[in-house]
């Protein structure tokens, strides 16, 4: 590998915002912010949504219905 020209990665801590939830992930980020995790300071990088927050994750996300095609489908070969 050339020298020089890959960028710093190293250990950074991710806090979700709207959860506060803490995770401990390599990154090139860089941030003036620091933190305890686990009993050593790294930086700190705030996310808006992570896993501990996002819809899909939690089991909170919201399904819309199909009433279009499905139901004209059903209708038309009289299922259901």
């Amino acid at each position: 590998m050339k020298q020089g020209i890959h960028p710093d990665y190293h250990e950074v801590v991710f806090q979700d915002s709207s959860t506060g939830a803490k995770f401990l992930a390599g990154s090139t980020k860089h941030s003036d912010e620091t933190t305890e995790f686990e009993g050593k300071t790294y930086p700190l990088i705030r996310v808006e949504i992570s896993s501990d927050s996002h819809p899909f994750y939690t089991g909170k996300q919201k399904f819309t219905q199909a009433d279009g095609a499905v139901d004209r489908f059903n209708k038309k070969y009289g299922l259901k």
